[in-house]
């Protein structure tokens, strides 16, 4: 399984170029594009890192910044950025640092630079290669800190909707489904009998988070017949055993009520 590094700049330059031929020459596949949403959305499907060249004029397309982001905090996309001091100053105006993986100031070595972006992109393949987990969540603060807990271990794609999550999975097969049970507008129980209509999906394990631990609640949860439930009181190192313990061995230990 091959990493896929887009580079977003405006022109060409040296010192581009032959980070370009030393990726290639690494056995890494790169695209160059445009910074323009056309241009970027075209290949974000394929691409695993994006890899920002601020130097070439970039800034002037905060809309292309600004949809980089999203996709960066949606999909399994890895961001990493080269530019003067002052011009990665300007990018993290627009890009948050929690989705920063790497910074790179120039002036820069080559030879270093390469070194340390093939670490990024072998990184990446072993995550591609272990479990995929899709988070569903409205509650932005709450997905944010799951995202960073289970991203250690899993590759996580997160989503702040249930309709986002039937978007994602049209396409993608995550091998585990975490999906609020209390969203507004489509609650996780619609959202869970839309995605078991379809026979691509049916199949994917379906564990639901819940802020509600009193008994009721959760026989409420359970009669929907997911493969369990997450209280989100639990503590991270709870959580983290409960998902490792249903890979292993395919069945939900619940909380005991």
């Amino acid at each position: 399984m091959s990493c896929r590094i887009m580079l977003i700049s405006q022109g060409t330059a040296f010192m581009t170029d032959a980070l370009v031929n030393n990726l290639v020459r690494s056995g890494t596949e790169v695209v160059s594009v445009e910074p323009s949403i056309a241009a970027i959305g075209r290949e974000k499907e394929k691409s695993d890192i994006i890899l920002l060249f601020a130097g070439t004029g970039v800034l002037a397309y905060p809309e292309a910044l600004v949809y980089v982001k999203d996709i960066c905090d949606e999909e399994d996309i890895q961001f990493c950025m080269i530019g003067y001091d002052k011009e990665l100053s300007e990018i993290r105006k627009l890009i948050p640092k929690r989705l920063i993986c790497r910074e790179y100031p120039r002036p820069f070595d080559v030879k270093k630079l390469t070194a340390d972006l093939l670490g990024v992109v072998q990184n990446t393949e072993e995550l591609k290669k272990g479990r995929h987990i899709l988070l569903v969540d409205d509650d932005v603060t709450f997905l944010r800190v799951m995202q960073e807990w289970l991203a250690m271990k899993y590759r996580i794609t997160a989503v702040r909707s249930g309709m986002q999550a039937i978007t994602y999975i049209a396409s993608h097969t995550p091998d585990l489904i975490l999906l609020d049970y209390d969203m507004p507008i489509t609650p996780g129980s619609q959202i869970m009998e839309m995605i078991r209509s379809e026979p691509n999906s049916a199949g994917i394990p379906i564990i639901f988070l819940t802020g509600k631990s009193d008994r009721e609640s959760v026989m409420n949860v359970m009669r929907l017949k997911p493969q369990g439930y997450l209280l989100k009181s639990m503590s991270k190192e709870e959580i983290i055993a409960a998902v490792d313990n249903f890979f292993i061995t395919r069945k939900w230990k619940n909380v005991q009520l």
